[in-house]
Formats: C-alpha cells, structure tokens, sequence
C-alpha cells in the first residue's frame, strides 16, 4: 500500500484553538495542516459571547457550588444542569468535579488559572492585528449584573479573591450602573471589569482567522478517527482520510477524548452544552453597549453585530442528545426579565465545550511521547486562552522551555 506524503504538523480540530496554534506555528516557519470536518470556526468558537474573559479567574467547581450540587444539577432552571439521560456515564466527572471543589483544590485551579489568563488581552490584539481583525475589537470592559442589594453584597467578597488573583474589577452602585448601561432596568448595581476585550461578532473573527490562514495551512475536510504511531511517522485516519505527520496536534475540543487516549493518555474529559438565542437588531442599536452577565441565571447578554445574543448557562449531556427546548426558553425568559421588550428571538443554537472536573485545559506532550501534543479541555476559556495555548504548543513543538508554568495543565495530571 502505498503511504501518503509525509506532513511536518496536523492539527486535528479547526476551532479557535486549532487555527491559532495553526497561525503561531506557520508564523514561526513550520508546514501546517488542519483537519476538521467542519468549516473553520463555525462551532463552539462561532457561538459563544465573544468575551475575552481574563476576569474569569475561578474555576466552575468551587466549595460554594459544591454545597449546593445537588440542587444546581437536578434544577432544570438552574445555571448549572444535567441531563438525566447522561448521568450514569457522567459520574466518574461528577466525583473528580466534587474533589476539585474543595477549598484546597478550589483555591489551587483559581491560581493556576490566572496564572494561565495573564496577558491573554494583549495576546489577543496582536493576533487581532495580524489577521486584520482589529475594527472587530471592543474595548468596553464587561459588567456583572445584581439583581438585589444581597447580591451586591455577596459579590463584595468574590471580587476580593479575584483582585487578589491580579483582575482588575470595580464594584458599581445602581447609580453608576444606570449611568453606564442606561438601557437597562433598574438594578442593585454590578461588577465592571474594565480591561475586558470584546468580539463584536465571533463568526466574523473566525472567518479572518481562517482566510488569513488559508494561503499557507491547507484544510482536509475529514473527521480524525484514529491515531497509529508507526517509524515513519504518526498516520491520522478516518472515512477517507489517511494522513501522515512528524508531529500531531489533538485541538478537537469536545470531540478530543478518544484521540487523546489512543495517545496515551487517559483524560477525563467531558461535555458541556452551551445555548445561545439572537434577536436581530440590524435598525435599531442594541439597548446595551458591552456584554453583561446576568450572574444569578448565568448567561451574558451581548450587543453584537446587528443583533443581541444572549448565551451562557451550562449543561452536562454529552455528545449525542438533542438540544433541550427548555435551556433555549430560559435563556429568552432570562433576557426579558432585563429587557421585557424583547421579542421572540430570531434563531437559536446550541454548541459543545470540552470540559475538564479543574476547569483547567489539557496543554502538553501525551503520555505516547512528544510527536502527539494535547490542546483541548478549556470550558468556558476557548476564545480567550487561544493564542497562550497557542504559545504554549509552539513551546512544545520546538522543544523549548514553556514560556508559562504548564505543571497543571500536564495531561497526566489525574
């Protein structure tokens, strides 16, 4: 049988993570090939609330969340839901989320995860510039929403432990907020994190990731199946699909499990589904001017390119069940108790994030050896922690010192 032609570098996975290692690793003269079965961007990168979000410094597990599981998890309206279906697979995840709920372990992930968030803002201009995508930028910080003054009040003491994890926030009072964000309701106040970077339109990035790349970095459009380490190289193969590389890079996303264990390494990685629903606005200006985060429901409201879309909340389900027309409901329902104007929303979606019990991504070598790196596992951080990853795997391919502390973020961690 005749073998294909060898590759230097495959990507398997074409999200935001995959093209910006794609991008790093081009630009520092290496021949790169991305493989995905989709279009480049239009999954978990292109739905999402386009926050570039260094503030989001704790994990989702912590002890406040751990206390209250049983409720968040068996709520259908809770921000934080399961669907029974999923559960008996579920429960191994389940019980290493609960261990790295408590306190010690909380406080740990929240550090390394800071650690891993400083200068992703900066990061994320120098990217912007070099694809020319710099006019889709808003720097316009982003806001926590409270309801009532007892919300206001116990955000008093998470705000410390983020400022004392080095983010920049001010507490606002109703007065402040109104002056801020005159389009919405009357509210106790909020959290402003000033710094923040917003996307005005995720796809649209995504789409000038992707044509700056496509000169250079070829895209087969086939799903990675299997990896086979042989002498001459490591062989990706799948319907229609027989490549072979010196080195691979596992940036599948949810879809990065199987992979990762052919590998060799056994990651307990997981599936979140995220929902947005989008109200178009093309003539009139969305009634807000920066994302805003609903905290107590656990979705943003984010005034995009002629729309709104609200997105957010988080579901465990797996892979293969439908969307759940409930999640969809209580996203509107959420978004009209702020603008009780609002209407039916225009379109809805849902999209799968890679989830990790630490809340932290999976960066580095497999436990096969270096020729196979892992880049998955980041939650609710793709967007923003794509260009340190891809920083990161440029460190690992040219066998260099990382340029951050990746000790927790090792596949073989659990």
């Amino acid at each position: 049988m005749t073998q294909p032609p060898l590759s230097e570098i495959a990507i398997l996975g074409a999200g935001v993570i995959g093209m910006a290692i794609a991008e790093r690793l081009a630009a520092e003269g290496h021949e790169v090939v991305l493989v995905d079965p989709g279009d480049p961007g239009m999954a978990a990168s292109y739905g999402n609330a386009g926050t570039i979000a260094d503030y989001a410094v704790l994990p989702v597990g912590t002890p406040e969340v751990l206390r209250n599981l049983p409720t968040l998890l068996f709520d259908r309206n809770s921000p934080l839901a399961i669907r029974h279906a999923a559960l008996p697979v579920l429960m191994p995840w389940l019980l290493r989320f609960a261990r790295q709920s408590m306190p010690g372990a909380a406080a740990r992930n929240a550090g390394a995860i800071a650690a891993l968030l400083a200068g992703a803002a900066p990061l994320w201009r120098d990217l912007a510039g070099r694809i020319g995508a710099t006019d889709l930028l808003r720097e316009k910080g982003c806001l926590y929403l409270y309801r009532t003054a007892a919300q206001r009040r116990a955000a008093e003491a998470d705000m410390a432990g983020r400022r004392a994890l080095g983010v920049s926030v001010e507490l606002l009072d109703a007065p402040a907020l109104a002056a801020l964000e005159p389009g919405l309701p009357d509210l106790a106040g909020a959290a402003f994190f000033p710094g923040a970077i917003f996307l005005s339109d995720p796809g649209a990035v995504m789409r000038r990731l992707a044509a700056h790349l496509s000169p250079a970095v070829p895209h087969l459009r086939a799903r990675a199946e299997r990896l086979v380490r042989r002498e001459d190289g490591v062989h990706v193969l799948g319907s229609r699909l027989h490549l072979r590389a010196r080195r691979v890079v596992i940036a599948a996303g949810a879809h990065s499990r199987a992979l990762a264990a052919q590998a060799g390494s056994a990651v307990p990685l997981e599936t979140e589904r995220g929902y947005h629903v989008e109200w178009d606005m093309a003539s009139v200006p969305p009634p807000l001017t920066r994302p805003s985060c609903l905290t107590e429901r656990g979705f943003y409201l984010c005034p995009m390119t002629g729309r709104l879309r609200a997105a957010g909340t988080v579901e465990l389900g797996g892979l293969h069940l439908p969307p759940s027309p409930h999640r969809i409901a209580r996203l509107a329902e959420g978004a009209r108790m702020l603008l009780p104007d609002l209407g039916p929303p225009d379109r809805d979606w849902m999209g799968f994030r890679p989830s990790m019990p630490d809340s932290l991504p999976v960066i580095g070598p497999s436990g096969g050896g270096d020729d196979v790196i892992l880049a998955f596992g980041h939650g609710h951080l793709g967007m923003t922690l794509a260009p340190v990853t891809a920083g990161l795997v440029a460190d690992f391919i040219a066998r260099r010192p990382p340029t951050r502390t990746v000790q927790a973020l090792r596949p073989g961690r659990f």
